[in-house]
């Protein structure tokens, strides 16, 4: 049957959600290397994420004064069994995956480094369906394949960067390991993005602010004892902003559509920020994509529009399962309320509101469209 109206605009948001975050991201790129020559990649890393703490910092404390005295968080607090998901996120996400990425772009041309990032979108789905139990269509996987095969087209051959790879004029520099370590940085992201997944019924501020913070803190820390020199203001700032905007609202609506869609499907999304990345780095950093790089364009776009097709439809059963994150009253959320022992009420009972608290699904069976979020984790 089709889905409610309800799911419908759900869903919508979700790819909303996850276009816009990978737009953000995307622009990360090019901006990123344009930061490059004047410091090093810990530091950048530690300084992006630094941006995006200050950000999410700032943002809790305007939500937490426009909400009204006494009124509970509309979102599920974090638990303390959670720390261990939760630094996984810092080190591989905050740490490894950014120092990898900055590393390589200083070593490829803007535009191939922002293409290679698409590799992160198949890596995320892979992990998704091999270790955690989610949906993949036909199409999906072929796609994975398209992009790929893409990817490996783009790290094959590039022309010198002039951007520190320590090439001398007329020579070639060998691709392999810049292009590994953008390889690696979209493993660790892929990792990174199926455990926020299972974070992902909790509060996104917090979460995101927890691992900017972190990641800010270990790669400062080790750009320090590694000798890095301070940037000058001008580049501290820009980096702050970039951080900010591509590590810190970006990573928030990025959660957002994992809650919404999944890992997998939410990664069909995301593969669009490379696309943005190269056409950002074309204004920004006076480059011109190459045949090769255009001839991956196109490639890795019909594998984006592969992911974007898939549909998914089946009878299924949910199982009983007992948590506790937002939502509303829909088809997977009939419960009652406990009332409240001093209002009589649940404080955020009211139809149609998103409220948290814990909860319990009773075993249900039914058919409707539907993706691998935290409610369809059934067998096939």
């Amino acid at each position: 049957m089709p889905p409610a109206p309800d799911e419908r605009g759900e869903q919508r948001r979700g790819a909303l959600r996850g276009l816009a975050a990978a737009a953000l991201f995307g622009a990360s790129a090019p901006l990123a290397k344009r930061l490059l020559p004047g410091v090093s990649p810990a530091m950048l890393a530690g300084l992006l994420y630094g941006g995006a703490g200050l950000a999410l910092t700032g943002w809790g404390l305007a939500r937490r004064r426009r909400a009204s005295a006494g009124a509970p968080s509309p979102e599920a607090a974090l638990r303390r069994t959670d720390l261990p998901a939760l630094a996984a996120i810092v080190i591989l996400g905050g740490v490894v995956g950014p120092i990898c990425m900055l590393w390589g772009l200083g070593r490829l041309s803007a535009v191939s480094g922002a293409l290679l990032l698409n590799l992160e979108s198949p890596l995320t789905a892979l992990l998704a369906v091999l270790l955690f139990r989610e949906h993949l269509g036909w199409r999906s996987a072929l796609a994975i394949l398209v992009i790929v095969g893409a990817a490996a087209l783009l790290g094959a051959a590039d022309p010198p960067s002039g951007a520190g790879a320590g090439a001398g004029a007329g020579e070639r520099p060998h691709l392999a390991l810049p292009a590994l370590a953008v390889g690696a940085a979209c493993l660790a992201w892929a990792i990174d993005n199926n455990l926020t997944q299972r974070l992902s019924v909790r509060d996104p501020i917090a979460v995101v602010r927890i691992k900017a913070l972190g990641a800010a803190g270990c790669n400062l820390a080790l750009a320090l004892a590694t000798g890095s020199p301070a940037p000058h203001f001008g580049l501290l700032a820009a980096a702050l902003a970039v951080g900010a905007a591509s590590y810190g609202v970006s990573v928030v609506l990025d959660f957002q559509a994992l809650r919404i869609l999944g890992a997998a499907r939410e990664a069909a999304y995301f593969a669009t920020a490379p696309f943005a990345g190269a056409l950002l780095a074309i204004p920004l950093l006076g480059q011109r994509p190459g045949q090769r790089e255009l001839v991956a364009a196109v490639v890795m776009a019909a594998g984006v529009a592969l992911l974007l097709r898939d549909r998914h439809d089946h009878r299924h059963t949910h199982d009983a399962l007992e948590h506790d994150h937002l939502h509303v009253h829909d088809q997977h959320h009939q419960h009652v309320h406990d009332h409240d022992h001093l209002t009589g009420a649940h404080p955020a009972a009211a139809p149609g509101q998103a409220h948290a608290h814990p909860h319990r699904h009773d075993p249900l069976t039914h058919e409707h469209p539907h993706s691998s979020d935290i409610h369809h984790r059934h067998r096939h």
